[in-house]
């Protein structure tokens, strides 16, 4: 499992190496230095959007932020057991992410198992460039799109473009499991 600390730890080690500060980071993502002083020092566990935007911003991939080798190859197997969680349960919503293809270089897109749990930490509101593609393995949720509700069930698929602010819910007694594919253009 990839901890947390270790995550703010490669921001912050990633941005002094490009000899960026906060404050540039910050222009460069849109996000507050604050937030993003939060994230280096793991007081704040960002969603995956927002690893994925701060990678492009130091102009890396999101897995040298979680500490993987990708492969120089055409193609990557990524086996069940090779899978890397990132913020179980630690995270500031409670949401649980585990890599599918952190192995390929230079990917375009970013694919996820995803589980969103039945009581979160706190409200999760998303909002990210790109677009993302949620499709319902397990569960039923409720999900938040601008101002429209969609009941997304198992073996559903939504496709939205992530700029606008976004979020789902379980619905019914069952955490909701995921394939989740975020494309964020260069």
């Amino acid at each position: 499992m990839v901890e947390e600390a270790d995550l703010g730890k490669r921001i912050q080690q990633f941005r002094i190496n490009k000899g960026l500060t906060l404050q540039e980071l910050a222009e460069k993502t849109g996000y507050t230095k604050g937030y993003l002083s939060k994230i280096e020092n793991t007081e704040k566990a960002p969603p995956v959007s927002t690893l994925i935007n701060i990678a492009k911003a130091l102009n890396i991939s999101i897995s040298e932020i979680f500490g993987e080798i990708e492969e120089n190859s055409p193609i990557c197997l990524v086996k069940k057991f090779e899978r890397r969680i990132i913020a179980r349960d630690g995270s500031v919503f409670g949401y649980a992410y585990e890599t599918l293809a952190h192995k390929f270089h230079s990917k375009k897109m970013e694919p996820y198992f995803l589980t969103i749990p039945l009581a979160p930490k706190e409200n999760a509101l998303f909002q990210h460039k790109g677009e993302e593609i949620l499709f319902v393995l397990e569960g039923k949720m409720k999900f938040y799109h601008g101002e429209k509700e969609f009941i997304v069930e198992e073996g559903d698929c939504i496709y939205f473009d992530g700029s606008v602010p976004h979020y789902g819910v379980c619905e019914g007694n069952r955490e909701v499991k995921c394939l989740m594919v975020i494309y964020t253009p260069e």
